[in-house]
């Protein structure tokens, strides 16, 4: 008789705790697929601890790596810069903007060229950019385009050797991508309007696409975890999307063209 009152209370105790742990779950699912504003993902992002290193693959074929660093500037309430050696006693810390960094390198698959690439641009405490700078090396050649809010101009210079090509234009100048394009004998087509323009001219960190962000799981080895999905579209037919960790930290960015990043941390898994 004992036996089975102690057989009927723990087939009774593992009955609840699984209706409680499916209820869990399936709350817990409803509660992160809801939206979040995409304010709030970019702050984690560029307030992120770790620098985040990635993997970048073409389809299933490795073609390179890249390590995205983001940096928070302070400044003293006087407005000048906070030193590690000193900082006077009573002086308040602001925030005065946001900086990232992405170097890595790519190998071209059909001849294995390899390219190195360098990207740094620069924000104010808003989100508002203030600079940026891209270069491409592929020893001898170095292509290196920088753009300036506060001067309003594009610059580009092309090295090869001993040779260089340099040539800067006003963003006025660049409204007009086929224009543009038959300066230099490409067939950009005509009407790409703002979609353009918010590239060659970003106004912010989100260079002019219309981002969603969300919460979501991620599927890590045998178990998942929570994070961000941002996601954005471009010209209706393509589409970004990138997992960020609840800290920041970016996992995964598929974009067009079967390209995917995947962190170091979820590869070794």
């Amino acid at each position: 008789m004992l036996n089975r009152v102690v057989f009927a209370f723990i087939l009774l105790f593992w009955i609840v705790m699984n209706v409680l742990l499916w209820r869990s779950e399936f709350r817990g699912q409803d509660e992160l697929s809801s939206g979040v504003p995409v304010e709030l993902v970019w702050k984690r992002i560029l307030t992120a601890p770790d620098d985040s290193a990635l993997e970048i693959s073409f389809g299933d074929k490795k073609a390179g790596y890249c390590r995205w660093r983001a940096n928070v500037g302070e400044e003293l309430a006087t407005g000048k810069v906070v030193t590690e050696q000193s900082q006077p006693e009573g002086m308040v810390e602001r925030l005065s903007g946001y900086a990232i960094d992405v170097e890595g390198n790519l190998i071209r698959l059909e001849s294995s060229a390899r390219f190195r690439f360098e990207f740094h641009a620069g924000f104010t405490a808003a989100h508002r950019w203030k600079d940026f700078m891209v270069r491409i090396t592929a020893r001898p050649r170095t292509l290196e385009i920088k753009g300036s809010a506060a001067s309003e101009n594009l610059h580009l210079t092309f090295t090869d050797g001993e040779a260089k090509w340099e040539r800067s234009w006003a963003y006025s100048d660049l409204a007009d991508p086929a224009a543009l394009g038959r300066e230099f004998g490409l067939p950009l087509a005509e009407g790409l309007g703002d979609l353009w323009s918010s590239f060659v001219t970003p106004k912010d960190i989100a260079l002019g696409l219309r981002w969603t962000a969300r919460k979501d799981w991620l599927q890590i080895g045998s178990s998942k975890t929570r994070v961000y999905r941002l996601q954005a579209r471009l010209l209706d037919r393509y589409q970004a999307v990138v997992m960020v960790s609840r800290v920041g930290e970016i996992l995964r960015v598929e974009l067009p063209g079967e390209v995917t990043l995947v962190n170091d941390a979820l590869i070794n898994l």
